[in-house]
């Protein structure tokens, strides 16, 4: 059965409930986790993954509105879209269950319940999610998985969509080890040309020498070390995706080589005088701040709107909130596999000490640090000592493509999420530390969309 392995987390302050539930569906499913203050959910859904959530709308010291158990709900919509919610509700309360179901829960159930009711309702729910697990990998496919929940990669993905079954050339932007690679392969993937080649040139590792030989190939004869005809990256992409990684890096002479041959749509290999048509779909991507792209004493804004009808830019795992703890999960499972481990847990500290790190070095740095955890780590449970950041990724004072904000509000925002970080997401506590009262702390979080 598909219940059989889900894990379900119930909030309720009415310990009779949280028993009864537990009792319940102990025997049915892998794992039944309770909680009764709801202002432990954001460290529950953060240390662990659920893949239903039962949350009743109605807390102790409030008065009963239901608000809470809304406010609730959209928090988890939007740190966990992908994690289902059963609304728990009393029977004066169908309107409210209603509501709910707009706000996005997938079902609600009545106060007193039926046990094969809820059963009947999970086991549905499951299959559902099954039916549709192929969704969140739309975009990943031979292998190349792209990872993120948070709202800027909801972005990303929302543009990846439009663009990718077009053969509009691509500029990729983002700071190393976003993962700009993953995406100029998604973009192909999910094209017209998926199932023709998809060819990858770093063109700022490659010499003036190497240049117009790799790019554009040669004939037999054309220099020294050429015995023998050779195709260029442009011919072996022809019908297909070329490319081109670290397009910032090339020389002025280069760039103007490179224009000639898009502009034409074809190519002339070295030691020859006959053009070479091509059909490409062209991809660049750089780390280069876009500042310093529209410099042309360093690059040429013709080729730049060249290859720039549409830009994506890809964001920085600093910026990338929850998906940390999402890409945490999908690589320490690669590597406990990987290393013949057995499944992994995270403590509260060793997500929370992933989050206040920088990672100047982003998803693949974040990559590296997890295998060396898993490689070290002689338990099954992860702790905050079992991290240990290279002492070669240096936090830089301004990045590239983002900058930090002075404006007071992006300051207030900062100082909430710090103070909710530290105490693991307890509304209480956090409004104590910030000095105002819990229904003022609310209010700036719907403020924020926190």
């Amino acid at each position: 059965m598909i219940i059989k392995n889900a894990s379900i987390l119930v909030i309720d302050d009415d310990a009779d409930v949280l028993t009864a539930l537990r009792l319940l569906l102990k025997p049915l499913v892998k794992e039944v986790v309770t909680e009764k203050n709801p202002s432990n959910i954001l460290s529950q859904i953060d240390r662990a993954h659920y893949d239903i959530i039962i949350l009743d709308m109605n807390f102790n010291g409030l008065v009963n509105t239901g608000n809470e158990g809304i406010f609730w709900l959209n928090k988890i919509r939007k740190l966990k879209p992908e994690t289902a919610v059963i609304l728990m509700t009393a029977y004066a309360d169908i309107d409210l269950a209603i509501r709910g179901l707009k706000e996005g829960a997938s079902d609600f159930l009545m106060k007193p319940w039926k046990n094969q009711k809820i059963i009947e309702t999970i086991t549905t729910i499951l299959h559902n999610k099954t039916s549709k697990s192929t969704k969140k990998q739309a975009l990943s496919k031979n292998s190349t998985t792209i990872i993120g929940e948070s709202t800027v990669m909801n972005d990303v993905f929302v543009k990846l969509k439009k663009v990718a079954p077009t053969d509009a050339n691509v500029l990729v932007l983002g700071e190393n080890g976003t993962g700009k690679d993953l995406i100029a392969r998604a973009l192909h993937d999910n094209s017209n040309r998926q199932h023709k080649p998809f060819v990858k040139v770093d063109v700022g590792a490659l010499t003036a020498s190497l240049f117009e030989s790799e790019l554009f190939g040669y004939k037999k004869g054309a220099f020294t070390d050429a015995r023998e005809d050779r195709k260029g990256r442009f011919e072996a992409a022809h019908g297909g995706t070329l490319f081109l990684d670290e397009i910032g890096n090339i020389s002025l002479a280069q760039q103007a080589r490179l224009l000639t041959v898009i502009q034409n749509r074809q190519v002339t290999p070295l030691g020859s005088n006959e053009a070479i048509p091509v059909d490409i779909r062209l991809i660049c991507a750089t780390n280069i701040d876009p500042n310093a792209l529209a410099d042309e004493k360093k690059f040429r804004k013709d080729l730049i709107y060249r290859i720039n009808t549409v830009d994506i830019i890809v964001p920085p795992l600093r910026d990338r909130g929850t998906d940390i703890t999402e890409l945490s999960h999908h690589f320490v499972s690669l590597y406990a596999e990987k290393y013949n481990k057995s499944t992994f847990s995270f403590d509260a500290g060793f997500i929370s000490k992933l989050k206040k790190h920088d990672f100047p070095g982003n998803v693949r740095e974040l990559q590296y640090v997890l295998e060396r955890a898993v490689i070290m780590t002689d338990g099954n449970i992860l702790h905050a000592d079992d991290l240990v950041f290279s002492a070669i990724e240096r936090p830089s004072s301004s990045s590239n493509l983002t900058t930090k904000s002075l404006n007071l509000d992006d300051l207030e925002k900062n100082a909430i999420l710090t103070v909710l970080e530290k105490h693991k997401g307890n509304v209480s506590k956090s409004a104590k530390e910030l000095g105002i009262t819990r229904a003022a702390l609310y209010r700036r979080l719907e403020k924020y969309e926190l």
